[in-house]
Order: C-alpha cells, then sequence, then structure tokens
C-alpha cells in the first residue's frame, strides 16, 4: 500500500510529497525544497525511512514546483518526468527564478514525458496520469487506486483552484479538467494539492465556490 508524506518548501509555501511503500522505493512528486536547510530535511526523511527516489515527477514545471529536481537527480540518480506540454515552461526556469529573488543556474532535463492515461510504477506502487490542463498546458494529476488519493498540483485547492492568469492558464479549460477528470472520482478520495491543506473529493463537491 502506498503512503505519502508531505513537506511544504520554498518562499511559495509549496508541497512536496514521497511517495513510497514497503520495498523502500518512492517518488519525489513536485520537489520544491530551495535551501540547503530544506534539502537536509527531506534527505533525513529518506534516509530514516531507508527510501531511495526512482522519479522525481511533476504535475505542472511551474518555479515553486521545480526548484528541487535537479538536487534529487544528481544525488540519488531519480529519473524524472513531467508532460511535454510544460517543457518549454520549465526550461526558462533560470529566468522565471530570478523575477523572484532565486538564484538557479540551469533547467533540470526531463528523463520522461508523459500523458493522459500513462503509469507510473515504483516498488509495488502504480501512479495513473491524468492530464488537466488549465493552470498550466502541460498540468496532470497523480491517482493512486490503491491509496485512494491524488495529487492534484495547483488544478485543484481546498475550497479553491489553480490560477489561469499564468502562461498556459486557461479558466474553462481548468474548469473542465476538474470537472470531468476529479470529480468523476469517488467521494471518499483525498486530494492532496499543490499549496495548503488536503481535502477530499466529495468535499469539494459540496463547498468549492467555485464548482457550483
Amino acid at each position: 500500500m502506498a503512503n505519502i508524506k508531505q513537506f511544504t518548501f520554498n518562499p511559495f509555501q509549496e508541497n512536496t510529497y514521497v511517495v513510497y511503500d514497503a520495498t523502500g522505493e518512492c517518488v519525489v512528486v513536485d520537489c520544491g525544497c530551495y535551501t540547503p536547510e530544506e534539502q537536509q530535511v527531506l534527505v533525513d526523511f529518506l534516509t530514516n525511512n531507508k527510501l531511495k527516489p526512482k522519479y522525481t515527477i511533476n504535475t505542472h514545471c511551474h518555479v515553486d514546483h521545480v526548484l528541487g529536481i535537479s538536487f534529487i537527480k544528481e544525488k540519488y540518480g531519480a529519473q524524472s518526468i513531467a508532460h511535454g506540454e510544460d517543457i518549454t515552461m520549465l526550461q526558462m526556469l533560470p529566468q522565471h527564478a530570478l523575477m523572484f529573488g532565486l538564484a538557479i543556474d540551469s533547467a533540470p532535463d526531463i528523463d520522461i514525458m508523459v500523458k493522459d492515461g500513462d503509469r507510473i510504477r515504483f516498488g509495488n506502487t502504480e501512479l495513473m496520469v491524468i492530464h488537466t490542463p488549465g493552470h498550466s498546458r502541460g498540468g496532470v494529476c497523480f491517482y493512486s487506486q490503491s491509496g485512494n488519493f491524488i495529487i492534484t498540483g495547483d488544478t485543484l485547492f481546498e475550497g479553491s483552484i489553480g490560477r489561469t492568469d499564468l502562461p498556459g492558464g486557461n479558466y474553462n479549460i481548468i474548469l473542465s479538467s476538474i470537472k470531468s477528470k476529479i470529480l468523476s472520482l469517488s467521494d471518499d478520495i483525498t486530494v492532496y494539492p499543490g499549496h495548503g491543506s488536503s481535502t477530499t473529493i466529495g468535499k469539494e463537491k459540496t463547498s468549492n465556490p467555485f464548482l457550483k
């Protein structure tokens, strides 16, 4: 059974997740650790739990969600995964980081590009890729049927939805993505967003003002 650990990193208060199981293999989702102190927090958790990252995987490639990809790739030899439609944006990482006073020398390479319906496998765990554009063109969610959770990045939050005023954003498209791809899942599924607290699909159906 898949387990999930949440960290909140960098000036944007971005949620980074480690998904792991009893085999010790894991993935790091939206690795946003930026400072050496944040990197050490993540390393300590991996070390203490005897975990080895097989992949670093991204719901999308905005600056706050990619600051730690290179660190994980270099330290653990993990392969990086993202949707192809966000690669052009990722390549602008040094420029985008500079706009927020952050120093990044170069953008990480993406080793594997995924599409809707693909499966990411590690240990005994499988995550299904669900393409949910609207916050960015290449935005995806990662759904664990066995773990009964979905990692939504900046597509769906507790009581809110992702911004659509950034490059690649589209309000109508993000609403369509949420309603057709996420809300169609079971109400009891836990939602782990890119910022803020976890929620459930059922709660967002009934209380999210953007989805009424």
